[in-house]
C-alpha cells in the first residue's frame, strides 16, 4: 500500500511538472505570435500617422473653413501616437478612421482638390495604408483568438492566469465603420 502512495505521488508529481510545462511554452510562443502580430499594426498605423500630415495641409488649402474636421483629425492621430496600450491604441486608431471618413465626405465637396495630384497620390498612399492596417489587424486577430484559445483550454487554464498570461484583447472595427455611409448629390 505504501509503495502504491509512494509511486501515485511520483506520478502525480511528474504529471505536474511536465503539463505546465508543455502548455507554458505554448503560451510563450503564442503570446510572442501576439505580440509580433500588434508590431504590425504599430508599423502600419505609424504610416497612416505619417500620411495624415500631408493629407490634412493639402486639403487645408481647399477647404479653409472646414476647420472642425481637420482639427478632428489631428487630433485623433494625436491620441493615436499618444496610446500606450494595445487597448488605448485600438479605441484611437478606430477615432481616427471615423475622422479621416468625414475628411474625405468634406472633400467631396471640392471638385479643385479631387483633381488635385498631390491629393490623389496622397488619397492612394492612405488607401493601401488601410488596406494593410486591415491585413495586419486580421493577423494580429487570429494571434490573438490563438493564444485566448489555449490560454482558456484545460488544464492551461488552470495555471495560465497565475503564471501572468491574460487574455489579449480582439482589433475590433468600431460600431461607426458598421454603418452604411450617407451619400449625397
Amino acid at each position: 500500500m505504501k509503495i502504491e502512495t509512494t509511486l501515485s505521488a511520483a506520478v502525480l508529481a511528474v504529471l505536474l511538472m511536465v503539463l505546465p510545462g508543455c502548455g507554458y511554452n505554448t503560451l510563450v510562443t503564442e503570446e510572442e505570435a501576439v505580440d509580433a502580430s500588434w508590431s504590425e499594426v504599430e508599423n502600419q498605423l505609424q504610416r497612416r500617422n505619417d500620411l495624415v500630415p500631408n493629407l490634412v495641409k493639402t486639403v487645408q488649402g481647399y477647404a479653409a473653413h472646414e476647420k472642425e474636421v481637420l482639427t478632428e483629425v489631428t487630433d485623433a492621430r494625436s491620441r493615436v501616437a499618444g496610446a500606450g496600450t494595445p487597448a488605448e491604441t485600438i479605441a484611437a486608431s478606430n477615432q481616427l478612421s471615423g475622422a479621416l471618413s468625414r475628411l474625405l465626405v468634406t472633400v467631396e465637396r471640392y471638385p479643385d482638390l479631387k483633381a488635385n495630384q498631390n491629393f490623389i497620390r496622397l488619397q492612394d498612399e492612405l488607401a493601401g495604408t488601410e488596406n494593410r492596417i486591415a491585413v495586419a489587424r486580421m493577423r494580429y486577430n487570429e494571434s490573438v483568438r490563438g493564444f485566448n484559445t489555449t490560454a482558456k483550454k484545460f488544464p492551461t487554464n488552470l495555471y495560465a492566469g497565475t503564471m501572468g498570461f491574460e487574455a489579449r484583447p480582439y482589433f475590433e472595427a468600431p460600431e461607426e465603420a458598421k454603418a452604411v455611409p450617407e451619400v449625397q448629390f
